[in-house]
């Protein structure tokens, strides 16, 4: 068994979405060995690193991210590379693709962004006619190596046709050292109470 960490390390000089310094964690030290253990605080934004986006993150009445089953964030995982995109992953990349997606396939979505060293506003994503692809073939979630699944979408609407299907978000992976191919993946959130997301420590099994 081979296990693959999908998670970025977390700390204070870790890349955020649109390199908003005040998104960067906060990590403080509150007592030392010498008050008798080691303790510290974080401060995080849910939506920081590896993390998972609930429905509620876009949809007024959806689930929030305690009230989602935790099948859900684990299960047959398929990785799809798509490092030779450029701009959108459509509905034709991913129907065109040999490796075809199966029902409740947890799907994994790798681009050239992980070769990014700091935030790039260009980064690749996925578009309206690849999400209502991802949709149709009953899909159980969706992932990708950026922080964010969509750009420069007003109505945020590549979120909210997932979303609204009960299709949860997986942000900020580091695919880069996965092959395409099938695995299995567990991706467990904090038990928030009405969150709209939480973090995520990320891991594929081959």
């Amino acid at each position: 068994m081979k296990i693959y960490d999908l998670s970025p390390e977390i700390s204070e000089y870790m890349i955020v979405y649109k390199n908003k310094i005040e998104k960067r964690p906060k990590i403080k030290v509150t007592r030392t060995l010498k008050q008798g253990a080691n303790e510290s605080r974080l401060e995080i934004e849910v939506h920081t690193g590896s993390h998972a986006d609930a429905p509620y993150h876009f949809i007024k009445k959806g689930k929030t991210i305690e009230r989602i089953n935790l099948n859900k964030f684990m299960g047959k995982c398929i990785v799809l590379d798509f490092t030779n995109i450029k701009n959108t992953i459509t509905k034709n990349h991913l129907k065109n693709l040999k490796l075809k997606i199966q029902k409740n396939d947890i799907v994994l979505l790798k681009t050239k962004n992980k070769a990014d060293k700091k935030f790039n506003p260009d980064f690749i994503y996925l578009g309206e006619t690849g999400s209502e692809y991802l949709v149709s073939k009953k899909i159980k979630a969706v992932g990708i190596d950026n922080l964010g699944i969509e750009r420069n979408q007003p109505a945020h609407e590549t979120h909210k046709i997932l979303l609204k299907n009960n299709i949860p978000i997986f942000e900020g992976l580091d695919l880069s050292k996965v092959k395409q191919g099938r695995y299995f993946f567990h991706g467990l959130p904090l038990k928030i109470r009405k969150g709209d997301a939480s973090p995520i420590r990320a891991i594929l099994v081959k």
